[in-house]
């Protein structure tokens, strides 16, 4: 056996390395590492992880989709990994980082983070190759370092998020009422941690898109509802008590609204299809960034199976568009149009529309040229339905 591998050394390259000394023990330091999902090493010990990760509950399987998702912030949105070592070297003309984990896998290796890690080292094959994901690295070195204390402050100082504390206080309760009949009720969680695969968070993405008292016209559009789940959560705290309270009104909707994001889920690739041979183009839809077709793949509401898993960022300005159908009645919301017989009549406009504006779900999913411009294309369908039933009404 070599020293190196008695020793447990890893070498892998770094995007970049910051050193803190800490102010309480000069002797212990830590070191925050950048991390390519391409140079971070699979042999990772998790012994010392008091936790081992469970990859199947949803908070697991939104780690593995934020894995493979094309967006590239994942280094911004997700708190890292967390290890402990011997010794960390960086040499700074090849930035290659050594870490010394010694021999004893009990006291030095991955202390926090197993989900996260196991969701890169099992999924980065899926990231796009001309996309550059990150993931930070925190490893805490020092000869007096109490390893066991560390472990258990780090797994249990997670705080109860503002979702659960809603979800203690009853404030999801006109949500569960509306959707108390839909075959995805039971399959909602409503707490962190909760092992049910769909998260309340992208209901509420869903209303947030369609929010038509802070988004009436297309002056402004909705892009927190494909890019921030923090800013739709706190647009839901803010409107609570208000009275009308625009998420009661759209809670009703929440069956149609789940209806039409399917229906767009399902048929994109069709509508795809469509554009590329009246423009006499051969259609690879399944060759697109932010497109997959491995594995069972099913829709994210009703679990109905789909030919291709899409990207979000393709798929929200589409269905954000649609609120151009939608009212404020005197006591709720009101549909100029079954919004899914309006898919059917612009859908491959509007896909043909994302489409040729870019192929990057990233930028697709925050440009707000495009969510106004999908807009127009629902909002011009509502005109022309009016007109259409005016003309009856004057025959």
């Amino acid at each position: 056996m070599t020293e190196k591998e008695k020793r447990n050394i890893s070498r892998f390259k770094v995007e970049s390395v910051r050193t803190i000394k800490s102010p309480s023990d000069p002797d212990i330091r830590t070191y925050f590492a950048w991390v390519n999902f391409k140079d971070l090493p699979d042999n990772f010990s998790l012994e010392v992880n008091p936790r081992k990760p469970k990859m199947t509950t949803s908070v697991a399987k939104q780690l593995i989709k934020a894995v493979k998702d094309p967006d590239s912030s994942f280094d911004i949105n997700n708190r890292g990994i967390v290890m402990t070592a011997k010794s960390v070297i960086f040499n700074n003309s090849t930035s290659m980082l050594t870490v010394d984990f010694d021999d004893d896998i009990h006291r030095y290796g991955l202390l926090d983070g197993g989900h996260t890690y196991t969701a890169i080292i099992e999924n980065r094959e899926y990231v796009p190759n001309d996309i550059d994901k990150f993931v930070r690295l925190e490893i805490v070195v020092g000869d007096n370092l109490d390893v066991s204390a560390l472990a258990d402050a780090r797994n249990t100082s997670i705080q109860v998020s503002d979702i659960s504390l809603f979800e203690l206080d009853n404030k999801f309760g006109f949500i569960k009422d509306a959707i108390q009949n839909e075959p995805y009720a039971d399959k909602v969680a409503y707490k962190d941690n909760e092992n049910k695969p769909i998260p309340i968070a992208n209901i509420l993405k869903l209303m947030f898109a369609f929010n038509i008292k802070r988004y009436p016209d297309d002056s402004q559009v909705p892009i927190s509802s494909y890019s921030g789940k923090a800013a739709v959560f706190k647009d839901y705290k803010n409107e609570y008590d208000n009275n009308p309270n625009i998420y009661r009104q759209l809670a009703k909707e929440i069956p149609t609204l789940v209806r039409l994001y399917e229906t767009i889920q399902k048929e994109m690739s069709d509508k795809y299809n469509q554009f590329k041979e009246e423009d006499g183009k051969k259609s690879k839809f399944g060759a697109v960034r932010g497109v997959d077709n491995k594995g069972n793949l099913k829709t994210d509401f009703t679990g109905e199976p789909i030919k291709y898993d899409i990207s979000s960022g393709f798929l929200m300005p589409i269905f954000g568009a649609f609120r151009a159908l939608l009212s404020m009645g005197k006591k709720d919301v009101q549909w100029a149009a079954d919004p899914v017989e309006v898919w059917e009549k612009v859908g491959t406009r509007l896909v043909q529309n994302t489409f040729d504006t870019d192929t990057n779900p990233q930028q697709i999913g925050k440009s707000k040229t495009l969510w106004q411009s999908n807009y127009r294309i629902v909002d011009g369908a509502r005109k022309d339905l009016l007109i259409q039933k005016l003309t009856k009404q004057n025959n």
